[in-house]
């Protein structure tokens, strides 16, 4: 691996754990990175997910004042996100590689139009911010169906999970985005898990990345509160379609 493959793994873990901390789709700037470093999609997913989750990981422990007495409310739902994550995890693995390759256009693209909607559901959030009686099995089940997904691909994972939280656990947008850190950071971590016994992980490329998205998920969560999001946004909506162009054109 040269010096400038090492400093783009590393700069792309920094801004992707940032984002997650914010926003919820840095899989849309190390995915790329990594498959031009020549990891193939499969490969570069499971890299992706592992030395993310360590990034997803350091933005909850920032959150944890405000996941403080939510224990039983988030148990099962914890549980039931790792369980989809390993089930989404699977299929990329049980699948063939290249139906995920063919996906993987179409992947990143959906994840840039939940990006892109991602301020309407905010604003819809904030109207509707009142406090609700949050059902634990309901809010397991939704938690379930976006674990799949993230587990699976995890691009947009956090705006998915943003609205399932909102909607069935708080409509605070601080409250559900500590939350989100901690649903998406169980999903990434019980995914890498599968995904390192399979052993489709690029160790050196996940520690890269892991080491930036710690220092960018810590920074991202902590100053989520007074960072614009936009400008950053429109750098990943931008990021992933470029990224899916180049995947087309180079399938």
């Amino acid at each position: 691996m040269d010096a400038v493959t090492i400093i783009g793994l590393l700069a792309a873990g920094v801004a992707a754990g940032a984002i997650n901390g914010v926003v919820g789709a840095g899989t849309l700037i190390t995915f790329p990175t990594l498959l031009a470093a020549g990891a193939s999609p499969v490969v570069a997913n499971g890299t992706n997910t592992l030395g993310l989750s360590f990034g997803s990981a350091s933005s909850a422990w920032a959150y944890r004042r405000e996941l403080g007495g939510t224990r039983a409310v988030l148990k099962i739902a914890v549980i039931a996100g790792a369980a989809g994550a390993a089930f989404g995890a699977i299929l990329v693995l049980a699948l063939p590689e290249a139906f995920f390759a063919a996906l993987v256009p179409w992947l990143i693209l959906s994840a840039v139009v939940l990006v892109a909607v991602q301020p309407a559901l905010a604003t819809r959030l904030r109207r509707t911010a009142v406090k609700r009686q949050a059902r634990p099995r309901t809010l397991a089940v939704a938690i379930g169906g976006a674990g799949i997904y993230g587990g699976y691909f995890g691009a947009g994972q956090g705006v998915v999970l943003m609205g399932v939280l909102g909607l069935l656990y708080d409509a605070d947008p601080q409250r559900a985005n500590a939350a989100k850190n901690l649903m998406a950071g169980v999903a990434n971590v019980t995914a890498a898990v599968v995904f390192v016994v399979a052993g489709r992980v690029w160790w050196m490329a996940a520690a890269l990345i892991a080491v930036g998205a710690i220092v960018g998920g810590t920074f991202g969560a902590r100053f989520a509160r007074r960072l614009p999001p936009r400008v950053m946004r429109l750098l990943v909506v931008v990021i992933g379609v470029i990224a899916a162009v180049a995947v087309w054109v180079g399938a």
